[in-house]
């Protein structure tokens, strides 16, 4: 039996599973990635967010929400000054490390979709 290179050493293995399940702590689940690109794509209203991604509900965005603040990934800002008073959900600076990933992301399910449906 022919074995094969190892990609990583058991110490980067380690890390590596580490860090990304931290990192899918934080953008697992079935909303999280997408309200952000919401957010990054300039939809910053409560039901702005809820229309741009089809079936989620005002319980889970609002959750989602919460937790992409908590994890300093948006702001909400209250403007009171407005009449009704406004909320608007503010992607941070620190989001913006979120883009290459969901560039990638993206681009892999693009190459992925195209792969599965030539093979069928």
């Amino acid at each position: 039996m022919e074995t094969s290179k190892l990609e990583y050493t058991e110490v980067q293995c380690t890390n590596r599973l580490s860090a990304t399940e931290d990192a899918l702590y934080v953008l697992g689940g079935r909303w999280t990635i997408r309200v952000m690109i919401a957010i990054l794509g300039g939809h910053t209203r409560f039901n702005e967010i809820q229309r741009t991604i089809q079936s989620i509900s005002a319980k889970m965005l609002a959750a989602e929400l919460k937790k992409l603040e908590v994890n300093h990934l948006i702001e909400r800002k209250v403007f009171a000054e407005q009449t009704p008073v406004l909320v608007a959900y503010i992607p941070t600076e620190y989001s913006q490390s979120l883009k290459d990933i969901i560039t990638a992301l993206a681009q892999w399910g693009t190459q992925h979709k195209i792969k599965i449906t030539t093979m069928i």
